[in-house]
């Protein structure tokens, strides 16, 4: 996904900057930047630097020196090189993106058959974010020039622009991906995530709104474009994305969580003796369904983090999973001869899980029970890229399905092989697997269970988690549990 944070003071900002946008490096995990300007020597100031085996703050830290200014933007990415430096009719500016731009290659193509040049290759692509201020300054200002971005980018983009007096944010038109802004004396800053607020002294002054183009200054907040009726906001920033301490929409991603867990807690007849969470996303739910349940917490499972804070993300998918692996560490005391029930916030491939389970197993785990803090993922994210899945035929809920659809598993494992949609399921059938409750869907969680080794699995209904979010459904992207909002692609 990514992650951005700016900030605009009358004072030196290269430090406040640096933290800020190192408070977003759990949504990203390839490339990192910043970019700052001094009204004193009238220069911008960049870097970038890989984030495949390291983290922002190591990669930064020394660099720090370096950088002048009073004013700056950064980027935590899952795409090409960020920030970039353009020169154009708008003057000069820095540029920062966090999205999914699905149509890159007709955008590409329409630039350069206007005589447009795209420099930008990192890794021998086209750089989105170069698409992006292309798109930009085709505009005659930064408002028609953003709205030009609208018009065209299917998928999703919101951003960051560092002029030489203030910053500009621009939230995706559909809100799919967040922008907060903040304020505190001599400061303005804007983030994808407010968790950088509190101890940078930040108070949150606004959420920025679908469509929505805000300017900043040390001082102010201007308005430049009103924001859209129509929302679309990724139901995932609650329950995976999202830093505990972080608000979206008003909404507190650990309060979300605990709510969810609370009511599935409260609702569920099933015996066990304890609820664990799967680190860390899971922990908060795993607290709310002890609550709701009226049985203990116990931390079964720790996540070792002097050096496993986060898992980078390597290209190999086998090395993917023994890194996941490897930061998770089961406690045995807390396991044996217990029936454990464990939270964790989704379900894509079940390769981990089923692992999981077999290590909880064996270490004397009596019954091991999941409950997931979402509904079963049927379809693929084709909006800001929550799975990392080629082919919705990877998601376990999809292969289930197209096993019970088609009768043929190896018909299934060949498609997914391929990464290819050529065995399709009509929609009316997926939405009958969609359906909780319906004799399609119980079967499907019935098999995904028994293919995982799980006692039971329940997951979380859509209903539950749209009452926790508090939005109503129609503000909601739920694309990847019911298959709507597919027309704002």
């Amino acid at each position: 996904m990514g992650g951005f944070f700016g900030t605009i003071q009358h004072k030196r900002c290269v430090e406040e900057l640096f933290y800020g946008i190192d408070y977003q490096s759990h949504l990203g995990t390839k490339r990192g930047g910043m970019a700052t300007y001094s009204s004193e020597t009238g220069g911008f100031k960049r870097s970038i630097h890989n984030l495949a085996s390291s983290y922002f703050r190591t990669k930064f830290e020394d660099e720090l020196p370096k950088f002048f200014g009073e004013q700056g933007i950064g980027v935590i990415s899952d795409t090409d090189a960020q920030p970039l430096l353009m020169n154009s009719h708008l003057g000069r500016f820095a540029l920062v993106t966090v999205g999914k731009i699905n149509n890159a290659e007709e955008i590409a193509d329409k630039l350069l058959n206007e005589n447009m040049v795209l420099s930008e290759f990192s890794s021998g692509r086209i750089n989105p974010t170069e698409l992006i201020g292309l798109l930009i300054i085709k505009g005659k200002d930064f408002v028609e020039g953003i709205e030009n971005v609208y018009e065209h980018v299917k998928g999703s983009c919101s951003m960051l622009i560092l002029t030489e007096n203030s910053i500009i944010a621009a939230r995706d038109f559909w809100g799919r991906t967040p922008i907060v802004i903040g304020r505190k004396e001599g400061a303005m800053a804007a983030t994808s995530e407010s968790t950088a607020f509190p101890n940078l002294g930040f108070e949150i002054e606004h959420y920025v709104g679908p469509g929505e183009i805000v300017k900043l200054t040390a001082d102010s907040m201007e308005v430049l474009r009103k924001p859209e009726e129509n929302m679309q906001v990724c139901s995932f920033l609650w329950i995976y994305y999202g830093f505990p301490t972080s608000f979206y929409e008003g909404k507190n991603v650990e309060q979300m969580r605990y709510e969810t867990g609370f009511k599935m807690g409260a609702e569920d007849d099933t015996v066990v003796d304890n609820v664990g969470g799967i680190p860390d996303s899971g922990l908060g739910m795993a607290t709310g369904y002890a609550a709701g349940h009226k049985v203990p917490y116990l931390r079964c499972i720790s996540k070792y983090t002097p050096t496993w804070s986060r898992s980078f993300m390597p290209t190999n998918q086998n090395t993917r999973n023994f890194v996941a692996k490897m930061k998770l560490i089961p406690n045995k005391a807390m396991l044996e001869g217990k029936r454990c029930l464990f939270c964790d916030d989704s379900i894509v491939r079940g390769t981990q899980l089923r692992e999981n389970t077999e290590i909880l197993k064996e270490l004397g785990a009596k019954e091991v029970h999941m409950r997931i803090a979402c509904p079963p993922l049927i379809w693929g994210c084709p909006f800001i890229n929550f799975s990392a899945s080629k082919s919705e035929l990877e998601l376990i809920a999809r292969r289930v399905i197209m096993d019970f659809e088609t009768g043929n598993k190896e018909a299934t494992m060949l498609a997914d092989a391929h990464t290819t949609e050529s065995i399709k399921i009509p929609e009316e059938r997926l939405q009958q697997y969609a359906k909780t409750d319906s004799p399609e869907y119980k079967a499907m969680v019935a098999e995904i269970a028994k293919r995982l080794n799980i006692d039971t699995l329940k997951f979380s209904k859509l209903e539950t988690i749209i009452e926790a979010i508090g939005l109503p459904k129609c503000k909601v992207c739920t694309h990847c549990f019911d298959g709507s909002s597919a027309h704002t692609i």
